[in-house]
């Protein structure tokens, strides 16, 4: 070990619990399964290294550390359950492991086996992307809840009753089998895109840990392609995903400013992701079988061609909506839709798009609010305008974006 001062010590513990929670998780959840004694015997462990690191040193290899110390919890909670006998077999798998584990290219597999053992058919299908969200990539229940627009405490309620039917149930974490994969496949692909969009929303977006999301997002679905090659919305994910990742750089001015797609300077935008992207959606295309995720890359494709033509083609991108709320018409994808409508159509048309979604599902929904102000003021609706522009402003969590609104608003 090395002598480290508090701070430093603090600030390792804080760089580890980011980057490898969920692969410490799912490594040790493999072994026990029970995702919630996984999560606790880490939490034990985080614990320990706050006072065990200061006073003796950063270890060498801090992420072996927090394993072997979870392991050790792990044991000690079984024992005092008084479930030794019962639990024997893990008892000694996990005291037969090597001490200082290996944190090698195993975990990526098992990170793999648990996103498809969270989409497990026993398990409540809404909680699916929540837990793998949470038990897979760390998030708190905080920002899962509002990727969800619901309250705190409610999904931390409900990631608690599914970890309990997990480990009441007996479900097993184990890999399914390979006819088993597709029909899981989905909840896997929406994980992992869910993981991305709260990365790009708001001060995820342009702080270390969004950063660190969103390329732990690619990373899997790069994963997930090598264990599923044929599967055309494997492909789709990714391509949709490094379309926008070509395009980070340009999201934000020098000085922290929001920039919106619509004013972001295309020759900025990364042309080798782009290509890459390109490559992905083609080969998921020729295979015949269009899904959401295809979709939702094709729309991101002809945002891209601006950076070869100069313009962006809206009817085409109305065209791809049209096909994409066919298939999943989410609160996103439609007022997506109604912003595509009023740049090809102009903005009564995209008005009347907006007004034909539920006024109670979009009371919190900030995206809606802030297209609709766009609208509004196209038409020179000035008043309606700034109040949609309120509801926008209140609801943003970006300082940027609230930034942006206020001052379009003036």
């Amino acid at each position: 070990m090395k002598e480290s001062n508090p701070e430093d010590t603090h600030r390792t513990v804080e760089r580890v619990a980011r980057e490898s929670y969920g692969r410490l998780v799912a490594y040790l959840s493999s072994h026990t399964r029970d995702v919630a004694s996984a999560e606790d015997a880490l939490s034990n462990a985080l614990v320990a290294a706050l006072t065990v690191w200061p006073r003796d040193g950063v270890p060498q290899n801090p992420e072996a550390w927090l394993l072997t110390t979870a392991r050790h919890s792990l044991i000690d909670l079984m024992r005092h359950q008084q479930v030794a006998l019962a639990s024997e077999p893990t008892l000694l798998l996990l005291r037969d492991e090597p001490k200082e584990a290996s944190l090698s290219a195993e975990f990526p597999d098992e990170r793999l086996k648990l996103l498809f053992v969270c989409a497990h058919p026993a398990i409540d299908p809404t909680m699916h992307t929540p837990l793998m969200l949470q038990t897979v990539l760390g998030l708190d229940a905080a920002r899962i809840a509002h990727a969800f627009l619901v309250s705190p405490t409610t999904m931390g309620q409900r990631l608690v009753r599914a970890k309990t039917k997990i480990r009441d149930g007996g479900i097993q974490f184990e890999v399914p089998l390979l006819r088993e994969l597709p029909q899981r496949l989905d909840a896997v692909l929406q994980a992992i895109y869910a993981a991305f969009g709260i990365a790009w929303d708001g001060l995820a977006g342009v702080d270390q840990s969004g950063r660190d999301l969103a390329e732990e997002a690619i990373w899997l679905a790069r994963v997930l392609l090598q264990l599923m090659p044929k599967e055309a919305e494997v492909r789709g994910l990714l391509a949709l995903m490094l379309h926008c990742e070509a395009r980070r750089r340009t999201r934000r001015g020098p000085d922290g400013r929001y920039i919106p797609l619509s004013e972001q300077d295309s020759k900025q935008w990364s042309l080798r992701l782009i290509e890459e992207a390109e490559r992905h959606l083609a080969e998921a295309s020729s295979r015949g079988c269009t899904g959401r995720f295809q979709l939702e890359a094709a729309i991101q494709s002809v945002h891209a061609e601006r950076a070869r033509s100069g313009r962006t083609e809206w009817t085409a991108i109305v065209l791809f909506y049209e096909q994409l709320i066919r298939i999943s018409p989410t609160l996103g994808v439609r007022t997506g839709h109604a912003a595509a409508v009023g740049e090809a159509n102009g903005p009564e048309a995209g008005l009347a798009v907006l007004d034909r979604i539920d006024p109670d599902d979009v009371s919190g929904y900030q995206p809606y609010w802030a297209v609709r102000a766009h609208l509004l003021q196209r038409l020179g609706k000035s008043s309606e305008a700034a109040e949609a522009f309120d509801r926008a402003i209140g609801l943003a969590e970006d300082p940027a974006v609230r930034l942006f609104l206020l001052q379009r608003r003036g």
